[in-house]
Formats: structure tokens, C-alpha cells, sequence
């Protein structure tokens, strides 16, 4: 009986390979996950009026707001401030992961 793709009634040798390989990248993609997690980002919105550092797992480490910003007559300008350095802080943290992701993927869709 002929071999076909180094079958010998166990995994074929590409098979193998294969899942070598991809334990390998589910280990360096584990890595880099938490490498990225304990990476700060930092945004800053209002001329820096308002700044806000969060982890790469989207925690909230800091924030600082300028005593400039805080007027008591204009209180919605001042959220305002805050969800636009959370959102950019946010965004910043997800580029991050998809750069490390497609990287590590080649491109490959998930």
C-alpha cells in the first residue's frame, strides 16, 4: 500500500508540524497578550485638560483633571472631556491589539 502525505497510521508529519506550530503561536500570542495588558496608554483631550492612562486590558489606571476644566457652571463640557480621552485611550489600546494580532496571524482573519 502507498503512503500519501507520510501517513503512517499516526498523524501525518505536515499534521504534526502544523500543530507545532500552532501551539507555538498560542504561546507567543499568551505573551504578547499579557505584555500588552500591563502596557499603559496614555489620551488626553481639551489641550490636555483632561488625561486618562489605561492598561492594555482596558483598566483605568489614572486620570487627571486640570483644575482649568472644572467649572461648575459647565459641567457637561468637562464629561464631555473625560469620554473623549477614554474613547481615544480606548482606541489607542485597540490598534495595539490589532497590530499585535495581525502579526502574529499574517493577516489571516479571525
Amino acid at each position: 500500500m502507498a503512503k500519501h502525505g507520510g501517513y503512517m497510521g499516526g498523524m501525518p508529519g505536515n499534521m504534526s508540524n502544523l500543530m507545532k506550530q500552532a501551539q507555538r503561536m498560542q504561546r507567543q500570542m499568551e505573551e504578547s497578550r499579557k505584555a500588552l495588558d500591563e502596557k499603559e496608554f496614555t489620551a488626553g483631550a481639551g489641550g490636555g485638560a483632561v488625561e486618562v492612562v489605561l492598561t492594555g486590558n482596558k483598566k483605568i489606571r489614572s486620570l487627571s483633571i486640570s483644575k482649568d476644566a472644572v467649572d461648575p457652571e459647565d459641567v457637561e463640557t468637562l464629561q464631555d472631556l473625560i469620554v473623549a480621552a477614554l474613547n481615544e485611550a480606548m482606541a489607542q489600546v485597540d490598534a495595539a491589539n490589532e497590530q499585535m494580532l495581525g502579526g502574529m496571524t499574517g493577516g489571516l482573519p479571525f
